[in-house]
């Protein structure tokens, strides 16, 4: 997880809160990403995150509707 996201969680109390992480990258994904922001946000409720490689990227338009369906965030 990028440094600054430690400074944003320090910074906001998310409790009560709703946070789907995602990203796009070449090579790490999420690595453990959910697992660290659930241990610093102890009240918000991290849900499964998404990870779209960089090769998959400009067409992923798929893949990100059918996780958003997955974690209940499509109308």
């Amino acid at each position: 997880m990028p440094r600054i996201l430690y400074t944003f969680f320090d910074a906001y109390d998310l409790t009560g809160k709703t946070v789907a992480p995602f990203c796009t990258s070449g090579g790490s994904g999420l690595s453990g990403t959910p697992e660290t922001i659930g241990s610093l946000e102890m009240g918000a409720d991290v849900l499964e995150g998404l990870h779209v490689g960089d090769s998959a990227a400009d067409s992923a338009e798929d893949e990100v509707s059918e996780w958003l369906g997955s974690i209940g965030q499509t109308e």
